[in-house]
C-alpha cells in the first residue's frame, strides 16, 4: 500500500477544519471517504493480499478510517453549534420589553369570588375559616355526625368510595368534626370547600362547593341562628327586606332541623317559573347540633350547645347572578366568565 495514505488522517482534519459550512464539509468528506477516495480503493485493494498480511493492512486502515471520521464528526459538531447560536444571536428576545399583544382583561372566577364575598361576610359576623382534607373517612364523613348505617346518603348512588375505605366527602361536615377534635368551645368556623356526589344536571354536579357554619358555647341557641342567617342574606342579596323564612326539616347532625328560604329574588315573592309559584326559594339546611355529634368530639352536651348550616355556593352564585344552568360556571366558556371581571 502507498505510504501516503499514513497522512491522509492529518490531511483530512486540516480541510475539514478549512470547511465554513455544513454542504462543504459534505462535498470534502467525499473527497476522503468516499467510493473514489484514496481509502476506499485501498480497501478493496486487501482482496490482493493474503494471511498476515491482509490482517496488518486491514488494521492500519481501519485506524486512518477511525481518525477521519473523528475528524469529521468534530467539526461537524462545530459547525451545528454556530448555526444554533447565530440562530439564537438572530432572534434574541427582550423579555423587559413592553408586550405589543393586545392585553386580555381576566377576572377571578364567579364561584372564587363568591366564596371571598361569603368569607367576607361572615368574617366580619366573628367567624373563622377552617378547612380539611376532601379525602375522607367514614367515621368523620358519616358516623361522627350521626348518620346512621342505612342511610341513604351512605349509599354508592350518593358517594364516590376509593379502595381502602376511603371516600370523597359529600360534605364540608367532616371539617366541623376535625376542627372540634383539636379545639375546645367556643367554636365559631365556617367550613367552604370542594364536595363530591353521585349526581350531574342542569342543577347538580358530581363536583360542587359548599359552606358550612358552626358556632358552640355555652348559651347558644336557635333564635341565634336565625338572626345571624336572616342577616347574612340580606347582606348577601344587598336587600334590607329580604324575607327569610324557617321550615321544620330531618338532618341526623342537627336536632331541631329546619330548611332556610329566602324570598324569590327573581319575582320578589310574587311568584313565578324559578320559585315554582311559590315566592320563597330553599337556600339552606341548618338546625341545633345533635348532642350525638358533641360526644362523639368529647364535648359536653349538658355545658355547650350550638347550631350548624350549610349552603350550596353555586346556588348562591346561580341567585345572586341570575345563572340558570350550574354547568356553565365549569364549561370554560369566555363569553360567561368574562361578564364576572370586575
Amino acid at each position: 500500500m502507498s505510504d501516503h495514505l499514513e497522512v491522509l488522517a492529518h490531511a483530512a482534519k486540516i480541510r475539514f477544519e478549512e470547511c465554513p459550512t455544513l454542504p462543504e464539509l459534505d462535498q470534502v468528506k467525499a473527497e476522503f471517504l468516499g467510493k473514489q477516495s484514496p481509502l476506499t480503493q485501498a480497501f478493496k485493494g486487501l482482496g490482493t493480499l493474503s494471511g498476515e498480511s491482509r490482517k496488518q493492512e486491514g488494521d492500519r486502515l481501519n485506524a486512518i478510517k477511525q481518525a477521519i471520521e473523528a475528524a469529521l464528526s468534530a467539526r461537524k459538531q462545530a459547525l451545528e453549534d454556530a448555526q444554533i447560536q447565530a440562530k439564537l444571536a438572530q432572534e434574541a428576545l427582550d423579555v423587559t420589553l413592553p408586550g405589543r399583544g393586545r392585553i386580555t382583561r381576566t377576572a377571578k372566577h364567579p364561584i372564587t369570588q363568591t366564596i371571598e364575598r361569603l368569607e367576607m361576610l361572615f368574617h366580619s359576623m366573628g367567624f373563622i375559616t377552617a378547612d380539611g382534607p376532601e379525602i375522607e373517612d367514614d367515621f368523620h364523613n358519616f358516623t361522627a355526625l350521626n348518620t346512621p348505617e342505612l342511610h341513604p346518603a351512605r349509599s354508592m348512588h350518593d358517594t364516590f368510595y376509593l379502595e381502602g375505605g376511603s371516600l370523597l366527602r359529600t360534605h364540608t361536615s367532616p371539617i366541623q368534626i376535625r376542627y372540634m377534635e383539636n379545639n375546645k368551645p367556643p367554636v365559631r368556623i365556617i367550613a367552604p370547600g370542594r364536595v363530591y356526589r353521585v349526581d350531574s344536571d342542569a342543577t347538580h354536579s358530581p363536583m360542587f362547593h359548599q359552606i358550612e357554619g358552626l358556632w358552640i358555647d355555652d348559651s347558644v341557641n336557635f333564635a341565634n341562628l336565625k338572626s345571624l342567617l336572616r342577616d347574612f342574606f340580606r347582606l348577601f342579596f344587598e336587600r334590607d327586606d329580604l324575607p327569610v323564612r324557617f321550615r321544620p326539616s330531618f338532618f341526623p347532625f342537627t336536632e331541631p332541623s329546619a330548611e332556610v328560604d329566602i324570598g324569590c329574588v327573581f319575582c320578589a315573592g310574587q311568584g313565578c317559573r324559578v320559585c315554582s309559584h311559590s315566592g320563597f326559594l330553599e337556600v339552606a339546611g341548618a338546625g341545633m347540633v345533635h348532642p350525638n355529634v358533641l360526644q362523639h368530639v368529647n364535648i359536653d352536651p349538658e355545658h355547650y350547645q350550638g347550631f350548624a348550616f350549610g349552603m350550596g355556593i353555586e346556588r348562591l352564585a346561580m341567585l345572586r347572578y341570575g345563572v340558570n344552568d350550574l354547568r356553565l360556571f365549569y364549561e370554560n366558556d369566555l363569553r360567561f366568565l368574562q361578564q364576572f371581571s370586575l
